[in-house]
């Protein structure tokens, strides 16, 4: 029973952390998909939650089933040979352009809240990748099962004493400007799109690794559910301060530093950690994915992925968001349609 639950907390842990990256935990995807429609925000998290709980769930359980070793399997197994080879293709490219979200979120921290150098934190993080993709998925959920539990600490800490009854619903000037903005009703559709491709990174092969198919059901509700929790409390602590949160790249660590330097710069950590776990699921599942065509050495497709990155991430972080995730949200919508229409095979 104790090795169960450890599984399941394992499971639930890897998702949350795969999902909690950049634009998550620093705030930034939170802002642009929630918190900027107000109080409606709320309402699009509730639709979320119900979308990550569904989604990591079927896509393990479903990963399982047909023992599928990489995103590719599984998208093949979705869409067929023809259109599973667009699927791919979509996947890789979003996988790519969010790890260089990734990266370039690292060097961000570096240089707006601890003014060091920004190639600095980048290639610090690109050192470290390196080393824990050389552990894979055991590295990977490692990895998420020590940072994850910090991230909710801190996000409970943010619930408690940032958010309060006259202020849940921020300024009320804002929400009036938000009133005839029906863009939220979309959000939950496209930020659950979004996050489809780089799930499917590391929750495919754990799906398909993992003997107990009632530990990954279990692991992707409390994942999910957790995920959820995360986004209302980041959600309704932002609210208490829009619209002037809107300036920072890091909008949570502004709302952290009111707690004093040593909180602030263990929140820092906290958020680094987040980054660094989607960053190395990312390189994990464009790795598999490239090693499952060619025969080229693992070590080589992992430095050629991180170097082309970091190239990439060269063009700053809130410019890569702003612009490539709600496109990437809305090609992964089309790859959501599809997992739902396809039914469960025997197990």
């Amino acid at each position: 029973m104790k090795k169960k639950t450890k599984m399941i907390v394992q499971v639930a842990a890897t998702y949350t952390g795969t999902v909690v990256g950049a634009g998550f935990a620093s705030g930034q995807s939170i802002m642009q998909f929630f918190t900027a429609y107000g109080a409606y925000g709320g309402l699009s998290i509730v639709g979320s939650t119900f979308f990550f709980v569904w989604l990591g769930t079927k896509m393990m359980v479903l990963a399982h089933r047909i023992n599928a070793f990489s995103y590719q399997e599984f998208n093949v197994y979705l869409f067929g040979k023809i259109f599973g080879k667009v699927a791919n293709a979509l996947t890789f490219m979003i996988l790519f352009g969010v790890t260089a979200v990734m990266l370039s979120g690292t060097g961000t921290i570096f240089e707006e809240q601890l003014h060091l150098p920004y190639q600095l934190g980048i290639i610090i993080s690109i050192g470290l990748c390196y080393l824990v993709m050389t552990k894979e998925i055991s590295g990977i959920m490692a990895v998420n099962s020590l940072v994850v539990p910090m991230m909710l600490f801190f996000t409970i800490l943010l619930a408690v004493k940032v958010v309060r009854v006259d202020n849940v619903f921020g300024s009320v000037v804002w929400q009036d400007q938000q009133l005839y903005n029906w863009k939220w009703l979309a959000s939950p559709f496209v930020y659950a799109g979004l996050n489809f491709a780089f799930i499917q990174a590391v929750m495919v092969p754990l799906g398909s690794e993992v003997d107990d198919e009632s530990a990954l059901r279990w692991g992707g509700f409390w994942g999910g559910a957790g995920l959820g929790f995360m986004l209302l409390a980041s959600h309704l602590a932002m609210s208490s301060r829009m619209p002037e949160i809107l300036q920072f790249d890091i909008p949570m660590a502004e709302l952290i530093r009111d707690f004093g330097w040593y909180v602030h710069v263990w929140f820092l950590l906290v958020i680094y950690g987040e980054i660094f776990t989607t960053l190395v699921g990312n390189v994990f599942g464009i790795t598999r994915q490239i090693h499952s065509l060619y025969n080229i050495p693992k070590n080589v497709i992992v430095l050629a992925v991180l170097f082309a990155s970091f190239l990439i991430s060269q063009a700053g972080f809130t410019s890569l968001l702003t612009y490539l995730y709600p496109l990437f949200g809305y090609m992964g919508v089309i790859l959501l349609v599809f997992l739902a229409g396809k039914r469960m095979p025997e197990n």
